[in-house]
């Protein structure tokens, strides 16, 4: 190309030379050509895995850096050599290795072999291959392209992908690929079941929308794990799942993995790995064993400390202040005024109706021990149908509740039933001994407590148990 071609001026074109304008004319085929080896060149030289190519003679005509790196010889020392023979392949297998290589020419799509490559220090390196034909313009095979990698990085991948697969189809444990803004990006069948929800329906939704209970907690730990990476340890997150049958409170063992991406120079976070197990119903029951056995204690705790009282009716608070440690914040000792029912005395129709005197309390506002009195032996004012009368009526326990009524409405529902106004939950045992009904003990709980349980109304019937041999110990030394 002349100066003035290259400077921008025109020439006299040549017969044959096709007239161009624009910036296609001012730039010679020569440097368009160069300009493709170039791409060419880089985009060879920025794959991951080492690539070389042959033409049809078995001439080598590419060699990339990765290949270099793997094998040691640079590209100026690959290209022009006749295939692997004495240089990148030992002689006794040089015949076996081109002639699998080459083979490719004449077998439709790719060939994955594995053999042995000499490095330039003498070493050997397993790689495994997948060559293919390169056609020429007219559609026949004008050569051969290489792909190779070292055998136990490709099995590394293979491994990393079966793995991803594996966790994404079969795990029994849910698995979540949660993106930088904590929405679900992919989830297993396992996550899909325990959220209550398809696996393309979770996809992209807030957490919010899936939890309604437990959601800042995993939202705080995703936060935490993209900022500073994995905790050294598991978390146990209780979480309320959102599902159409309504809300279904479970308990999960959580990992944390960050996820960044191994294509970028720095870490760049591309998610977080949620791993999570139900532990719910291994979680209840060792709250429950953990529960019976502080609630056994406390039987025992008590019953030795009311081996020290004197008085039985002291012994019979004693029992009920041991009780209310972890389980009610208000109990009360109503006894059958005028003595104990015998049960043919309770199906006697002369037997008017039966009137419950309170000898003992809880004391309100200071915690302390429970107060006895009823000496005046005035009856409680309880109307018809109180729980406490049907504790009495069928010799069991009875519980009641103030249900969702407003903070009001529960107010005046406790304080009808003669109860402390904050009182929302009651659970009312009989007390029984000698084959006699001798009264009540009724448990209370404010709003800040569950609803009593199957499970406390035995534990309330064994500490009214307790309660009752006392009484029924103070009347027989009262009447002596």
């Amino acid at each position: 190309m002349s100066a003035s071609r290259r400077s921008g001026t025109t020439d006299e074109l040549g017969p044959d030379e096709p007239e161009r304008d624009g910036p296609q004319g001012s730039s010679g085929g020569s440097e368009g050509s160069a300009g493709g080896s170039d791409l060419l060149a880089a985009l060879l030289d920025g794959m991951d895995a080492a690539l070389c190519a042959f033409d049809a003679d078995g001439v080598v005509t590419h060699w990339n850096r990765e290949a270099e790196r793997i094998l040691g010889w640079s590209a100026a020392e690959a290209v022009g050599r006749h295939g692997f023979a004495g240089w990148a392949v030992r002689e006794a297998d040089a015949e076996e290795v081109e002639a699998r290589l080459m083979s490719a020419m004449d077998a439709p799509g790719r060939q994955v072999h594995e053999f042995a490559l000499l490095t330039k220090d003498g070493g050997r390196v397993l790689v495994r291959t997948q060559s293919a034909a390169v056609r020429g313009p007219d559609g026949k095979p004008a050569g051969v392209y290489c792909a190779f990698s070292e055998v136990h990085a490709q099995i590394d991948l293979e491994r990393s992908i079966a793995l991803s697969e594996a966790l994404f189809e079969d795990a029994s444990w849910g698995v979540v690929l949660v993106d930088a803004d904590l929405r679900p990006a992919v989830v297993n069948a396992h996550a899909a079941r325990a959220l209550g929800i398809g696996r393309t329906s979770v996809l992209g939704r807030p957490l919010g929308d899936l939890l309604a209970q437990g959601v800042e907690e995993l939202e705080s730990a995703l936060t935490h794990v993209l900022a500073e990476g994995a905790p050294p340890a598991p978390a146990e997150i209780w979480v309320s799942v959102r599902t159409p049958e309504g809300e279904r409170r479970r308990c999960w063992r959580c990992g944390f993995v960050r996820l960044a991406s191994p294509l970028a120079e720095e870490p760049v976070p591309l998610g977080v790995g949620w791993l999570f197990q139900d532990m719910t119903e291994a979680k209840q029951a060792e709250q429950e064993a953990a529960l019976l056995r502080f609630r056994t204690n406390q039987l025992h705790r008590a019953a030795r400390a009311a081996a020290e009282c004197e008085d039985p009716a002291d012994a019979a608070t004693v029992h009920l202040d041991f009780a209310l440690a972890g389980f009610a914040d208000h109990a009360l000792i109503d006894r059958v005024a005028g003595g104990a029912v015998a049960d043919t005395d309770a199906d006697e129709e002369a037997s008017g109706p039966v009137r419950l005197v309170r000898i003992a309390v809880t004391p309100s506002g200071t915690p302390g021990p429970s107060l006895l009195g009823g000496e005046a032996g005035l009856p409680v004012r309880y109307a018809e149908g109180h729980p406490a009368l049907q504790c009495v009526a069928r010799a069991g326990s009875v519980r009641a509740d103030a249900g969702s009524m407003a903070a009001e409405q529960a107010r005046a529902w406790a304080v009808g039933r003669q109860w402390p106004a904050d009182a929302v939950h009651a659970l009312c045992a009989v007390l029984r001994s000698r084959g006699r009904t001798l009264g009540v003990v009724t448990f209370l709980r404010g709003a800040g407590r569950s609803a009593f349980e199957r499970s406390d109304a035995v534990y309330a019937e064994d500490v009214a148990v307790r309660i009752a041999a006392a009484l029924d110990l103070a009347g027989v030394l009262g009447a002596e």
